[in-house]
Formats: structure tokens, sequence, C-alpha cells
């Protein structure tokens, strides 16, 4: 179905469109790896008592009012903040400025599962044996815990995949499959974008339910395998005790938060192109409530595979050694090499990690797009004549930004960049968010927005969310984050002090958009300090003030001359660019 136009905004053309591209977006690779992960390492079926409470208080309301705030003001990230909150226009900026660095470095994943996936279409897996040209004496073929032996999964990634270097010291060569690899990934989220949501539209209506048909396959496939009860029983029962530790409940917090992608400006992005009357409410649950879903749908895919590997080894699931994406490209590989057809199940489980990454990314670069053609729509079509074109130049310079990931030191440019953005700035970003929207717009206006839209108030649970449980618990992961804080490693390597500084600079690229955004709020404001701060805290008054500025200058000029029968309007013109 075409796009349909409102008030020369496109919008969705069903809004079923919406609901699977916000899943899509929602749903990626953490899902995947992030959440067993965070399973495993809390305990087990610990971590879902705090993960389920976090969904209900913090996930689901946040979401909620980034829908709400997008679809209502019918902007992206940047112009609807400064909306809400001109004091705090820059968080939409940092938003943006988040969103283009972490695609920058979330492509070379799919490169990954690229490579990956294409290794796969053959009768023997090339990580099944330590008989190849990058097999070192220490290779094992058997699952193991030993720190000198190393499998040949571990290897094939390491030494035949990245052909990693010592450190990040040690820049090596380019690795060309790897970078032409990364260039099909940009023409693929191209191709499947570059029509803006008319085309993402339809992509996901592939992209956003393949994935759970190749999960409930290998389900099917993997609770057969010996060993395979004993991983869900772990996935299951908590050990009560764990849920004494504090970390365990901050994980579980940061966990929904990132995976459902507060504070990204993706999904706030992609509901302003909505129905202004669409049901907000419905695509929030149907958003959140897949998300997690799919996480624990996916914890049962894993621990199955953990407990067959555990009785491969001979070791209780709760020693075999996980970390972060190894267990992608690492452990689960691992898996594989003893399934029955074990080259079809490598390729299904990567074509599904490239379909999860693939809608991430569209939310990404789509963020960008409608911040960039929101706020200066005319410059930009003036030169570049067609929005395909500015997708184009979006893709092709994150593609260039993304030349040091496929460079042989290159997971240690992406461990880096992933820690110091998708960890340390996101709270900010999120904590400032939430004091922007919940408090200074206030949640009696966000009602009102809610009941212009579809004649219905917001019901109390979601109110005292907003006002009070949101920002106290957002607070709370801040501070934890801080006094938790651990610099940046890979495995057993850590960073120098001079990557470390790298690392803080990378997350001041889109934290120092807040007080810039602040400061240049409090310098076009007119009038004393005072009133420009209270102006400043005042919703719409940036519109408020460049239509009194408008009138202003008309005054001036029909002073001047009088008999200008076009200065007649009376309607100022649209202020597109805060």
């Amino acid at each position: 179905m075409a796009v349909e136009e409102e008030a020369g905004r496109p919008t969705w053309g069903r809004q079923i469109e919406f609901t699977l591209a916000g899943i899509g977006c929602a749903v990626g690779l953490g899902n995947i790896w992030r959440f067993p992960y965070l399973c495993y390492r809390s305990g087990g079926g610990a971590f879902l008592v705090p993960y389920l409470l976090m969904l209900v208080v913090l996930g689901i309301p946040l979401l909620h009012m980034e829908l709400t705030l997008g679809q209502y003001l019918r902007r992206g990230p940047v112009l609807a903040l400064a909306k809400a909150c001109p004091l705090l226009k820059g968080v939409g900026m940092a938003t943006v400025a988040i969103s283009f660095i972490m695609c920058t470095y979330y492509n070379i994943i799919i490169s990954w599962a690229l490579y990956y996936m294409f290794s796969s279409f053959r009768s023997e897996l090339l990580w099944e044996n330590c008989n190849n040209t990058w097999n070192t004496a220490n290779c094992t073929d058997q699952v193991t815990n030993s720190s000198f032996a190393s499998t040949a999964s571990q290897q094939f990634f390491n030494l035949k995949v990245l052909e990693r270097t010592s450190g990040v010291d040690e820049t090596g060569t380019l690795r060309w499959e790897l970078f032409l690899l990364l260039l099909l990934a940009w023409i693929l989220v191209y191709l499947c974008i570059f029509k803006g949501v008319k085309s993402t539209g339809k992509v996901v209506y592939f992209t956003a339910l393949f994935p759970y048909v190749i999960l409930l396959a290998l389900l099917i496939n993997n609770v057969q395998l010996p060993g395979a009860i004993d991983g869900i029983r772990f996935f299951i029962i908590p050990e009560w005790d764990k849920l004494l530790n504090v970390e365990v409940w901050i994980n579980a917090a940061a966990q929904i938060f990132n995976s459902i992608g507060i504070g990204f400006g993706s999904l706030m992005a992609m509901s302003s192109y909505n129905n202004f009357n669409n049901n907000v409410l419905k695509d929030t649950l149907a958003i959140s409530i897949t998300n997690s879903l799919t996480s624990i749908f996916a914890g049962f895919v894993i621990f199955s595979a953990f407990g067959y590997m555990s009785h491969l080894q001979n070791v209780p699931v709760s020693e075999i050694a996980v970390d972060g994406p190894g267990l992608v490209f690492v452990v689960y590989p691992q898996a594989f090499v003893t399934m029955p057809v074990a080259p079809l199940w490598a390729v299904l489980f990567f074509f599904m990690l490239l379909c999860l990454g693939l809608d991430s990314q569209f939310a990404m670069v789509e963020v960008m797009v409608t911040s960039l053609l929101d706020s200066y729509s005319n410059p930009i079509l003036k030169h570049l004549k067609r929005k395909e074109f500015l997708v184009l130049a979006v893709c092709c310079a994150a593609f260039l930004l993304g030349i040091p990931h496929v460079m042989q030191v290159g997971i240690y440019v992406f461990q880096l960049m992933d820690h110091y953005t998708a960890i340390v700035s996101i709270m900010f970003l999120a904590f400032f968010e939430v004091v922007g929207v919940c408090w200074i717009y206030g949640v009696k206006r966000l009602s009102s927005n809610l009941i212009e839209m579809t004649g219905k108030r917001p019901n109390i649970f979601f109110r005292v969310c907003w006002w009070v449980i949101c920002p106290v618990l957002i607070t709370v992961i801040l501070v934890f984050s801080v006094i938790q804080f651990k610099p940046a490693r890979y495995e057993g390597y850590v960073y120098p002090p001079w990557a470390q500084a790298v690392g803080w600079v990378i997350a001041l690229a889109s934290i120092i958009w807040i007080p810039l955004g602040a400061a240049h709020t409090l310098w076009v404001l007119p009038g004393s300090f005072a009133q420009k701060l209270k102006k400043s805290i005042t919703p719409f008054s940036l519109d408020e003030d460049s239509e009194s500025l408008y009138y202003q200058q008309k005054g001036a000029i029909m002073e001047v001359i009088p008999n200008i029968a076009i200065i007649s309007s009376d309607k100022p013109p649209i202020q597109t660019n805060l």
C-alpha cells in the first residue's frame, strides 16, 4: 500500500508496519547474546524476576512516553525535545549523535554474520577441527575451559575472521574480505530504507518475523540434544540468593533500557510517521512485551545449547565460559559442530542474526535521516534534490567511519566504542530525557496530548511511573553505573591509558550536545538571565520567541514601507531549525 500523506509528512501505509518496525528495532542482537549472557552471569532464573519487574515499571512507561511525544509533535528526537524542553534540546541532538556513532560500528556485527553465513555453505564447517592453516599448536576441537588451550571455534574467530593483532597499539592491515562484507551490509541497509517508511514498512514484514521461524526451528532441534534439559533447568529455576546482589537488579534495568532502546531516539523518530490518532498504547505493549518474550524465548534456545555443551564438556552449566559477542560467534558455532546437519543450522542461525541486525540498523539510520530532514529539509533538498540521496550520504559516511573496524585491530576498536557508547553515554542521555519530558514538559501536558490523539487519558499507573518511579530508577541506574564503572577491556587485554582517553572522547561526542544545547538556548532567548532560564524550561518557548521576533520584524518593516501589500500575512513562517 502506498504511503499516505498527512500535513506534508509521510505516514506508514498500514499501522502494522510501524508495529513490526518497532519490534524489529527493539528486538536485535542483544536479545540473542546479551540477555542470555546476563541471565547466565546472574544465576539463571534469578535474573528473570528483576527483569520482568523492570519491564513493567520502567520499560513500558518510558516507551509509552517516547511514542506519545513523537506521534503528537510529529518530529524526530531533535525537534521533539527542543519543543518539549528548550533547555534540554541538546538531548535530542545527543540521541542522534549516539545513534549515528552506534550505526558506524553495529554494522560490523552484520559483516561478521555474513562471513560466518557464507563460510557455512560447505559440507564441513571450517571451525569443526584444528586441521587448518590458521590453527596453532594449542588448538583443540573439544569445548574447554583451559587457559592454555583454545577451541577451533575461538581460533576461527580470532585468527581467521578477525586476524586480530596483539592490541590496540598494533593496527595491522585492512581485512579485505570484511571490508567488502561491510560494504555489502551497507548496500543491504540502503536498499531496504532509501524510500523511507515506504520501503522499510515492506521489508520489516520479513526481517521482523523470519527470525522467530529460525528460533523455533533451533529450539526444536536443541531440546532433543543430550543435556539440553539441564541448561533449561538452569535458566528457569532461580538461585534466590542472587536477588540480594544489587548488580543483578541494575543489570536487569539496564537490559530493559538498552534492549527497548530508550534514549536512542529510534522509536521516537519512527512514531513521528504514525497517523495522529493512532492508539499508541497498543503499539507500546506490542513492542515492549514482544521484545521481552523474544529474549526469554532466545534464552531457551541458548540455554538448551549450554546444556548440550556442558554434557560434551562434562562440567556444570554454570562453569561454561562465555563473554559478550563471543557467545554468538564462538560458543554457539562450537555447539553446531556436533549437531546433525550442522551446516544447515549454521546458515539459518547466521541468517537470523543478519535479519535481527538489519532491523536495528534501519532504525539507527532513520534517526539521523529524519532529524536532518526535520531541521534542514529546504537546504538539503535544494542541493541533494531527493531524500534518497540524503540516505545514501548518511550510509556512505557511516561506512567510511566503520573502516577501522575491519582492520586487524578492529575488534579492539569495536569493543572500545561499544563500551563507551552503549554503556556510558546512554545512561546520561536517558536521565536528561526523562527529566526533560516527565518533569519539565510535564505529566499533565503528556496526558493532554494522549487525550487529544486517542480520546483516552493515561491511567494512574503510567502517571505515577512518569512522575516518580521512572526518574528515580533512572537516577539509581546512573549513580550505580558511575560507582561501578570499569574501564574497557577485551577478554584478558586491558586498554592503555591513551585508548581509554579516546573512549571518553567517543562518549563525549554525544554527551557534549546536552550542555551545548542548553547554552545555545540561553543565548538566543531574550531578556535577563532569570527570564532566559524561566523561558528555557517552558515548553514551546523557542517557537513563541521565533513568532514574537517575526512580528517585531514585520512591524518595523511596515513602518518603513507601509504600502507593501505582500507583508500582510498573519501567519509566521515555520521555524524548523532550532
